[in-house]
């Protein structure tokens, strides 16, 4: 199987049938192969070790590291995707029908069609799909980033510096961030009410529902239940249509119980969906992608390992810098936001990481030490399809003794899970 994810983000260079392909830079490959194995990692163990899974809202974790990273890879590659652009119209034409494809595989993987590991029936109510995931969110990184390396790069000469060549990336990502900041913080939350089917609700009686009231009336607030992503999401894509397990249900005010489920006596908003690959929270992922592409920049450009890694150290310092201000003066750090604090921050922290692998793999040649990442990386979709769809634990649960709930995935369930 052709693997899409490689092919839209992380080609390392894509030039006319003519030319000579450039050979591969290798750091690419293991910082992918990283982000794969992170997100293995967390997706698998943070069920027994919750510090590594998501934060509930504020703050970070290892898991929260994930998605950042695979953006910022994205728009690496990009610049040495388009490094020459011989035909604009072309490469657009690529770059939609690419994110495009992202899309539509993410709906599959993410929007419900695909069964658990609980649950043997497949198929999805089309009034209830989630529309939005982890693939959907990076097309939409990769879509703005690659009209803005096709169509706003000004490079003329190799001399001119990066600020001056890609002014209008800048102007882009400022642009967004300015938006997604007045909607952030500038919307007026109404209050709001949801309803709750038997179907996710275990107190409510058979074939009944339960409406839930959320008081809010107001403005610029950042927590669970009024923030305006929340609320954006709710207009546009509908209640249905969002992530129905969100992670702020481990807050300590939502108690949610053992077997998932979340009491009658937690807040209202405990028991509503909410999408944190929402459609607000979409815009600082795409500013994200930009900065990444601007690290591709040096990579597709200098040729000297001493300039690059001077770019990158000191670009990543600054943004680190300037998000861990804007946390320490009341912007928080949170993932289902994607606030401007964590969008730096995280994109500082890839940007760090992948210069140590540059310079581990590309200067010093360690590839033997990260060979297995690196084939990782060059498989990401193919194992990103097996872990998404749970093919791969369902393969090794289709394995029992005697009795179908004597399996291994079971056994580690009720051993560390459920203990």
């Amino acid at each position: 199987m052709a693997d899409l994810l490689y092919m839209p983000l992380l080609d390392i260079e894509e030039q006319p049938r003519t030319s000579k392909k450039t050979p591969r830079v290798a750091s690419l490959d293991v910082f992918r192969g990283l982000c794969v194995f992170l997100m293995m990692l967390v997706d698998y163990g943070g069920a027994i070790f919750p510090i590594i899974a998501h934060s509930p809202w504020n703050g970070l974790h290892l898991a929260d590291f994930v998605m950042p990273f695979f953006l910022f890879i994205a728009g690496v590659s990009l610049a040495l995707v388009y490094k020459r652009v011989p035909n604009r119209i072309e490469a657009t034409r690529k770059a939609v029908l690419r994110a495009a494809e992202l899309f539509l595989l993410g709906v599959i993987l993410q929007g419900g069609y695909l069964h658990g590991i609980n649950s043997l029936t497949y198929g999805v109510d089309m009034k209830r799909i989630r529309w939005l995931g982890i693939l959907q969110r990076i097309s939409v990184g990769y879509i703005f980033a690659a009209l803005c390396e096709v169509w706003l790069s000004c490079r003329s000469q190799r001399d001119a510096s990066f600020l001056k060549s890609y002014y209008w990336h800048w102007g882009v990502a400022f642009s967004l961030s300015a938006i997604y900041l007045g909607l952030l913080y500038g919307l007026y939350v109404p209050d709001w009410q949801f309803e709750m089917s038997n179907a996710t609700s275990s107190v409510t009686p058979t074939n009944q529902s339960y409406v839930y009231m959320v008081k809010c009336s107001v403005r610029g607030d950042l927590g669970p239940a009024c923030n305006s992503a929340g609320m954006i999401d709710r207009y546009v894509l509908g209640i249905d249509h969002l992530y129905k397990k969100p992670v702020y249900r481990n807050l300590k005010e939502c108690i949610m119980s053992t077997n998932g489920q979340v009491p009658e006596s937690s807040p209202s908003w405990c028991h509503a969906p909410f999408d944190p690959e929402g459609v607000l929270s979409s815009i600082t992922a795409a500013v994200a992608c930009i900065i990444g592409l601007q690290y591709g920049h040096s990579l597709a450009h200098l040729q000297d390992h001493k300039q690059r890694m001077q770019n990158w150290i000191l670009f990543s310092l600054s943004l680190l810098l300037v998000g861990l201000l804007l946390a320490a003066i009341g912007d928080p750090v949170n993932k289902s936001l994607y606030t401007f604090s964590y969008m730096l921050i995280t994109s500082a922290s890839a940007g760090i990481t992948y210069s140590a692998i540059y310079l581990l793999v590309d200067v010093y040649d360690h590839r033997c030490l990260t060979f297995f990442l690196e084939w990782m990386g060059k498989h990401s979709l193919s194992i990103f399809v097996l872990i998404t769809s749970n093919l791969a634990v369902i393969a090794v649960q289709g394995f029992y003794w005697k009795a179908p709930e004597n399996n291994l995935i079971h056994w580690i369930v009720s051993r560390f899970v459920h203990s």
